[in-house]
């Protein structure tokens, strides 16, 4: 006879670490819009990470806005004016910070009209864009991902951040599986990786420190079994 199935009633370790963050970033009430960041090196998950909070705050009763750093890189030859597989050229010139500091997080901010940009390129195409502002509600809940958040343009502007805390071995395999096709083959993903992003993202990790400065960490190794390290 088949043994009977074993049920239980405990939510699966990731329900529980995005609702305990969740429910922190709901219980915050600054007086304007909360200023999310969802920070990581390149695949570490987290823009995946990110599209479960706005769930999990959405469902809390909180509007929650998502926007991605993908709408605010700078045009395709700015980006790449120091080589297509600079490192540096990836940290200094792939976003715009200045101008997602300006129509984003300066008016959700304190005294800000909350009229805000979603994007201002259309990446694939790379041409940039005049979408008109769109007012937040103020009590909304902004969640960004992107890579560098914490850099000296933005670090002052973010309410919470949350950073997912991935190792570059696992990150590297899922994004070169990621972008294989993209890039024209897994090799060239993997050489723009090693190269380009991560490489990038170790100045950035050596140069800020943005592990320590976050104010909630999720070990993101295991995106089905997240660890909550600091909140």
């Amino acid at each position: 006879m088949a043994e009977p199935i074993k049920t239980t009633t405990a939510a699966p370790t990731r329900d529980r670490v995005i609702g305990r963050i969740a429910d922190h970033l709901v219980a915050r009430a600054p007086g304007h819009p909360l200023r999310v960041a969802v920070d990581g090196i390149t695949a570490a998950g987290k823009t995946t990470l990110a599209r479960a909070l706005v769930a999990a705050v959405s469902d809390r009763g909180r509007p929650a806005i998502h926007l991605s750093m993908d709408g605010f890189h700078h045009p395709r030859a700015h980006r790449h004016r120091q080589g297509r597989d600079s490192a540096v050229g990836y940290y200094q010139d792939a976003y715009d910070f200045p101008a997602f500091a300006r129509t984003v997080l300066a008016p959700l901010g304190p005294g800000g009209d909350r009229r805000y940009r979603g994007r201002i390129i259309d990446l694939a195409a790379d041409r940039q864009i005049d979408d008109p502002p769109v007012t937040a509600p103020a009590d909304a809940v902004l969640v960004v991902d992107g890579s560098f958040l914490q850099r000296g343009e933005l670090a002052h502007l973010w309410d919470e951040v949350v950073f997912a805390d991935t190792g570059f071995p696992v990150a590297r395999r899922r994004g070169t599986r990621r972008d294989a096709e993209l890039l024209g083959s897994l090799e060239q993903a993997e050489k723009a990786f090693d190269n380009r992003y991560h490489a990038a993202c170790r100045r950035y990790l050596a140069e800020v420190d943005p592990v320590r400065h976050a104010s909630i960490v999720v070990g993101n190794d295991d995106v089905d079994h997240p660890e909550l390290r600091r909140i």
